[in-house]
């Protein structure tokens, strides 16, 4: 049992450890999609304030289907109504702009 127990914890540690070496590899893939992004993320900033004003409360910038396939995501809020706008990153069109549930952090 206490072999079991050893052999569980190493693999584990090997598990971690191969997590951490790859996580310098998705830093750099998203700086790649940064630089494949034709809009700016102060251009899709504007974009996503005129389809919804209000104030942004989070933003990024993800691969997700449709558009392009790259898109700025913006989490918005105006007094207790959330909305999530989202910015195609290639072309500046709003591919969502749909009602959030509250934040429950707030």
């Amino acid at each position: 049992m206490y072999d079991r127990k050893s052999f569980v914890r190493a693999a584990w540690a090997v598990f971690f450890g191969l997590a951490m070496a790859s996580a310098p590899g998705l830093v750099s893939a998203k700086s790649v999609a940064v630089h494949k992004a034709k809009i700016s993320l102060s251009h899709a900033r504007k974009i996503a304030l005129k389809a919804y004003p209000g104030k942004i409360m989070k933003e990024e910038l993800e691969h997700e289907r449709g558009g392009s396939g790259l898109r700025y995501s913006f989490d918005m809020r105006r007094g207790k109504h959330w909305r999530e706008v989202g910015v195609d990153a290639m072309t500046g069109h709003v591919l969502e702009n749909s009602r959030e549930r509250a934040n429950p952090r707030d």
